[in-house]
């Protein structure tokens, strides 16, 4: 058997390669390295992917939330509504604009936003009368679109925008609708890691809105209005590279197989490892990107030294909850104020679910799980 890796780029590579380095070759023949053809037809092939009208690639995932908080004219004294169990990236935008983010525990099934403590948080914020409740950051954890249809009651109810981190859910979807298509504006990221990664960072804004699409190409280049130096707004450098538009466009054809297979991994993990462990649950009306296979067990990194030992590699995203962490620490949050998210973070365990593994190598993981496990059984 073939070691075991957490991401395989070099067998998607070979898989590739012809029309990658005829794209690549491409690019160096026209030198247009900022916004060339490249760009342009991979917003308007992400577009039509997504469900949405305008797609706006930029330089990351951090600058796709930044953009999308900008667009919206997000500053001091403005409240977004996010989860803490996240990136960092998902509130340090926020804070970046001088906004506060007010963080919103999750549920632990789905590792995603709960709407119940959101509609309280929301209400508890009005209430106070410190801050305005201005939008929502509802974050696609691990590739499962967060629960979008009483998220976005919640938010019609409040008047409040929706912005969807779908870093880690392109190419998932909710209710036969593409991530990209499941709130007013929807960010990803191109980071290498992620489902459809690129080979540096990269991003992309989603929304159906004209106004909000013109501002998001404004903002990734300086703020530009009718060229470069007609400024009209402040803005980022924040514009992709064309090489990295190339590299995806070579990486489209094969995504919808990569997301089957990655399906395919998820589902034998559930089935051979349910008993044994508390593994994640998706709705039947989603489609998970599955970015990372998470599952919940007691004695987490004495199990994850099992696995170690057995040559499956582990991961844990995240070890420690956002309002819990030093950069966060004026916000005056302390142990036991989001209990999910302090379970998920103290017991998350994240399994190999690189597109591809061989049924050998599946089979392997789940044998190395249920034996590493075994002892110490997960809650449910």
């Amino acid at each position: 058997m073939e070691p075991i890796v957490a991401l395989d780029l070099s067998s998607q590579r070979d898989r590739i390669a012809a029309d990658l380095d005829e794209r690549i070759a491409r690019v160096l023949s026209h030198h247009r390295y900022i916004l060339g053809p490249e760009v342009s037809e991979l917003e308007e092939q992400l577009a039509e992917r997504a469900g949405a009208k305008h797609a706006v690639t930029c330089s990351s995932g951090t600058d796709a939330l930044l953009l999308a908080l900008m667009a919206q004219n997000i500053g001091p004294g403005d409240a977004i509504f996010t989860t803490p169990f996240t990136f960092v990236a998902t509130a340090e935008v926020v804070e970046l604009l001088g906004a506060t983010p007010v963080f919103v525990d999750i549920e632990l099934n789905s590792f995603n936003i709960c709407s119940e403590a959101l509609a309280a948080q929301i209400e508890r914020v009005v209430k106070e009368d410190k801050l305005t409740p201005r939008g929502i950051i509802a974050v696609d954890l691990f590739g499962l679109p967060a629960n979008y249809e009483e998220i976005n009651v919640v938010a019609t109810r409040h008047e409040l925008f929706v912005i969807s981190d779908a870093a880690q859910s392109f190419g998932g979807s909710l209710n036969n609708k593409p991530v990209g298509s499941l709130a007013g504006i929807s960010a990803t990221s191109f980071f290498p890691a992620k489902p459809l990664g690129c080979y540096g960072d990269g991003g992309a804004v989603f929304t159906d809105d004209d106004d909000i699409a013109n501002a998001f190409t404004s903002i990734r280049m300086h703020g530009k209005g009718t060229d470069k130096y007609d400024n009209v707004r402040h803005g980022l450098n924040a514009r992709l590279d064309t090489l990295q538009a190339a590299v995806l466009l070579a990486k489209l054809p094969i995504f919808d197989d990569e997301i089957a297979a990655r399906n395919r991994i998820a589902n034998a993990y559930t089935d051979g490892l349910h008993n044994v462990v508390t593994t994640p649950s998706v709705p039947d009306n989603a489609v998970s990107a599955w970015a990372q296979y998470s599952i919940l067990v007691d004695d987490r990194d004495k199990v994850a030294e099992k696995l170690k030992e057995a040559g499956v590699p582990t991961a844990i995203y995240y070890p420690k909850p956002l309002h819990l962490q030093t950069a966060y620490a004026s916000h005056n949050h302390s142990l036991g104020d989001f209990p999910m998210s302090e379970s998920a973070s103290n017991r998350i365990l994240s399994l190999p679910v690189q597109p591809y593994l061989d049924d050998e190598q599946i089979l392997y993981v789940i044998d190395a799980v249920r034996s590493a496990s075994a002892p110490t059984k997960a809650a449910s």
